[in-house]
């Protein structure tokens, strides 16, 4: 099976064109949709069906900066131990429970602005640390990208977290 950057004929790095991208995805689906394949025998549908699968799989995994950064970093042999490894240093450390604690406090405290103001830190947070990570990533240092990208994941979830509170403050 081909890898995803391969499927949509993209080279194999974190700074991809995603108008690009966006016309593989549709060239790929216009070929393997399942209604091209309605007379076809239930092999080839099956087929087909696999193909559109794989496609929409791939085409979610790139179009995230962080799925697509975990996907290269595994592409380049590169275990992120997501579940096991959760060394961090020192200052991401510091920074994630000073947002914590900002983020219980202005919870408690029903505070939208607040809320609304560590989200935008998380934000410009976050978009430094897909700069660093696409530097990293596209100058072949996939360890070291490793580590970032697990830095990502925690301000990912944090930001859900965020989201999540905001959503039932609105409601």
């Amino acid at each position: 099976m081909q890898n995803h950057f391969d499927l949509f004929q993209l080279p194999q790095r974190f700074y991809i064109d995603m108008a690009a991208l966006d016309r593989a995805y549709r060239e790929v689906q216009n070929r393997v949709h399942p209604d091209k394949f309605v007379q076809a025998g239930d092999a080839e549908k099956r087929v087909a069906m696999q193909w559109a699968t794989q496609a929409n799989e791939a085409y979610q995994t790139l179009k995230n900066p962080f799925k697509r950064a975990a996907y290269l970093c595994e592409l380049n042999g590169v275990d992120l131990q997501i579940e096991s490894n959760t060394a961090m240093p020192p200052a991401f450390l510091m920074q994630q429970m000073e947002w914590r604690e900002a983020l219980e406090d202005a919870r408690a405290e029903k505070d939208i602005d607040a809320l609304e103001g560590i989200e935008s830190e998380l934000r410009s947070a976050r978009k430094a640390q897909i700069a660093r990570l696409g530097l990293l990533l596209d100058a072949g240092d996939f360890a070291q990208a490793g580590q970032e990208v697990r830095q990502l994941m925690f301000l990912e979830k944090f930001g859900e977290e965020i989201g999540r509170i905001l959503e039932s403050l609105d409601a």
